[in-house]
């Protein structure tokens, strides 16, 4: 995945454990700094670091708009959307950190 991607990423802590959505133009770049506690907040206080789901976006404003209607899902359609993406909740990083 090219470094300035906007995307729209979920996190975890164990499959269907806690889950963390997050915005970002560098992926690879910003899931290790939630692994490494780099982040402050909510992903740090529950360790949220395993990658579940992203989706690529062509630009920012769309993939900012697409975070905030997540925010709003309940929590059976966010793991609906995880499943159908990623069905044994393996943690993507090294797939997208290449």
């Amino acid at each position: 995945m090219e470094d300035f991607t906007p995307c729209v990423y979920l996190l975890t802590n164990r499959p269907h454990g806690v889950l963390y959505i997050g915005v970002t133009s560098n992926l690879a770049k910003r899931v290790w700094e939630h692994r490494n506690k780099l982040v402050e907040g909510f992903s740090k206080q529950y360790n949220t670091h395993r990658l579940v789901w992203y989706e690529p976006h062509t630009e920012m404003f769309s993939a900012i708009t697409r975070e905030r209607q997540l925010k709003k899902w309940n929590r059976n359609w966010k793991i609906d959307l995880i499943e159908s993406f990623n069905p044994g909740w393996k943690d993507l990083y090294d797939d997208i950190a290449g």
